[in-house]
């Protein structure tokens, strides 16, 4: 089956994942050896702890397994579906990331108190 692209619903099933084959992988460096001859469990479980060292509590990952048996675990954080609207409109997407640069350089203002407006629906 050819590699497949992903569905527009933000949450793929189960069996669109099984049927989808992966050609490559991100590589953003060299891989760094975390633990050696690691045995799964009789549950067949393997413990990341050393692994997932300093990572973000909410990751989630992907898993692929290539030809030759190797796991790829593709982290992930999941957005909720009523921010996702901003990652799919790359204008706004755009914008934010000016705005958040710009308070980084300090280039910000102050536009006073807003708590007139506290009590307004």
């Amino acid at each position: 089956m050819k590699c497949g692209t992903v569905p527009l619903d933000s949450r793929p099933t189960v069996s669109y994942y099984s049927r989808v084959k992966v050609a490559s992988t991100r590589s953003t460096g060299t891989l760094e050896l975390v633990e050696r001859e690691m045995k799964p469990d009789a549950k067949k479980r393997v413990s990341l702890g050393r692994a997932l060292a300093g990572m973000d509590p909410e990751v989630r990952f992907d898993v692929y397994r290539n030809e030759a048996g190797q796991l790829i675990l593709d982290p992930r954080i999941s957005v909720p579906a009523r921010e996702a609207w901003l990652f799919r409109n790359p204008e706004a997407l755009a914008a934010v990331q000016r705005g958040l640069a710009e308070a980084a350089d300090g280039k910000t203002r102050s536009l006073g108190s807003f708590a007139r407006y506290a009590d307004e629906e």
